[in-house]
């Protein structure tokens, strides 16, 4: 009697093992390897991985190596660990002859303060006389450095890891079909972000910090744990006021899951605590008194900086090549104005969390919202890109065609900057390990399409020939900053190009994920209508 075969389960890949060298590359192997061993091996094997790759980032130079009296973003995070290690609390933030605010004073809320503190501790421990009160200004020992560059990875592995194991778990336990592959190839998009390796780890900050923050919140909302999400978020919100992008995604979604509630009214005043209580105690030093309060505040909105700075690839900065904003506007007009349009762009994604909230919707919205403040809001960075680019991570496997060029032109928006930190080799390696990475063996590319995913760019007539051509400039352009140098009428003629170039992606790219999200609106309510939680 022959042998019943087994019954194959749902999260079954569909990738047979390799049985000798004949039938698969040792890449396939590896990757067969890795997957079928778990998601505690997998995870464990590719942040091992991760941790490698950063630390090769880091030992590239940082932002202002060498280049005095203000050196750069590696300086200001070496000279808050100064300031917080020498100085009570009520002065970080306020100016005087320790702490001159016009040199890399403190703009970020006071959760960044703590850790600097923290961390400015380790370095007084160890090298005094990196954190020495004024003395220390644009100290750039070897051992300061390597205590610097340790003080990101251990941010890393303590917070950003930690909330991307926590979202795998919780992402594909949701999932009605998860294959191991897919869960694999999902832990390494998000753990090798490349935008995020070369910003944190070449560049130099500490945005792993306010990432896994929100990135826990986001688990913890698609577990079902409300309370802990408005902990975590409103703790990222005090650690990196950026953290607000995500925030009409958070607000929208939990407003439209408490008014489905039996008593609406209690669900928002129980949300209302935690978010209130958690502020309370990060904020609690200078809560004692208003002046205090107003000058934190002031330090974390810079409007005098204006509505952008150098050449970041969203709507103003674009469009002030034909349009001089700043001219033609004073600041406080700017900001209701640039107010407005990010409210515009975000609300449809907010309405449709408020009219029909869900899981996957929610992680839309937050890609849609990120984008809207990258492309609309005042005082947005060339690093902002940051904040949508987590949100396609989390989505990697609903987006596998757009995912792959989103990731290109985040990239590309970034080259610019890296360049002028000496960071070439770290981007060309990580746009190349993302390539390998986005193209490894597994059926993750092969995505069934659903009612909300119908629509495609891909329909559009001549759209195929203007994505090579859009491709096409963008190596030129490349090759072109790389050798020649632009017109002296013209000095930054190239960094303008470039932010065309990608500025016209993320345009359509967020017109598809809009789209996208209220598809999802008539999908879940063919299904059924949800119930309501009691």
């Amino acid at each position: 009697m022959p042998k019943k075969k087994p019954a194959k389960h749902s999260g079954d890949d569909d990738i047979a093992a390799p049985v000798s060298s004949q039938t698969g590359s040792s890449i396939d192997t590896l990757w067969w390897w890795l997957t079928h061993k778990g998601t505690a091996t997998s995870f464990l094997c590719i942040s091992l991985f991760a941790l490698l790759i950063r630390s090769a980032v880091s030992m590239y130079p940082y932002s202002g190596a060498g280049t005095p009296p203000k050196f750069g973003d590696f300086e200001a995070q070496r000279h808050w660990m100064e300031i917080t290690t020498n100085l009570p609390v009520s002065d970080w933030y306020r100016n005087g002859t320790s702490n001159d605010l016009t040199y890399w004073g403190l703009d970020y809320p006071p959760l960044t303060a703590y850790q600097s503190y923290i961390h400015g501790v380790l370095l007084r421990i160890f090298s005094p006389e990196s954190v020495a009160l004024l003395s220390s200004r644009g100290h750039e020992s070897y051992l300061g450095k390597l205590l610097m560059r340790w003080t990101v990875l251990s941010s890393d592995v303590l917070i950003f890891f930690p909330a991307a194991l926590f979202f795998v778990l919780v992402y594909h336990r949701n999932r009605t079909r998860s294959s191991k592959s897919e869960v694999a190839w999902h832990i390494a998009i998000i753990l090798l972000n490349p935008c995020l390796i070369l910003i944190d780890h070449g560049h130099f900050q500490y945005n792993c910090i306010s990432l896994g923050l929100t990135l826990g919140a986001i688990a913890a909302v698609l577990c079902g744990s409300e309370v802990l999400t408005c902990v975590l978020f409103s703790l990222a919100l005090s650690h990196k006021q950026m953290s607000a992008y995500f925030a009409p995604a958070f607000f929208s979604h939990l407003l439209g899951k408490c008014l489905r509630r039996r008593n609406p009214v209690l669900a928002v005043v129980k949300l209302g605590i935690a978010v209130i209580a958690t502020f309370v105690i990060v904020w609690w030093p200078y809560l004692h008194s208003l002046d205090d309060f107003l000058m934190v505040l002031s330090r974390l909105a810079p409007f005098e900086r204006g509505i952008y700075e150098d050449y970041v690839a969203n709507f103003w900065c674009t469009t002030s090549i034909l349009i001089k904003w700043k001219k033609l506007f004073s600041t406080q007009s700017l900001k209701s104005i640039s107010l407005a349009a990010t409210i515009l762009a975000s609300l449809p994604s907010m309405v449709q969390q408020v009219l029909s909230p869900s899981n996957e919707g929610f992680l839309y919205g937050l890609l849609n919202s990120s984008m809207a403040f990258y492309l609309f809001s005042f005082q947005v960075h060339e690093k902002s890109i940051l904040m949508p680019f987590l949100s396609a991570t989390l989505l990697a496997l609903k987006l596998p065609d757009h995912f792959s060029l989103l990731t290109y032109y985040a990239l590309f928006s970034t080259f610019p900057l890296l360049c002028r930190d000496k960071l070439l080799i770290p981007y060309l390696t990580l746009s190349f390990l993302f390539t390998i990475i986005y193209h490894s063996p597994g059926n993750h590319h092969s995505v069934q399409k659903t009612k909300a995913s119908f629509f495609s760019f891909k329909n559009l007539p001549g759209y195929i020939f203007l994505l090579r051509a859009h491709f096409f400039i963008s190596i030129v352009l490349h090759v072109l900053y790389l050798t020649i140098q632009p017109p002296q009428k013209y000095p930054f003629l190239l960094e303008a190009l470039i932010m065309i170039l990608c500025f016209s992606y993320f345009v359509m790219f967020a017109f598809y994920t809009n789209y996208t999200q209220w598809t999802l609106s008539s999908h879940f309510r063919s299904s059924g209508k949800e119930k309501k939680h009691i």
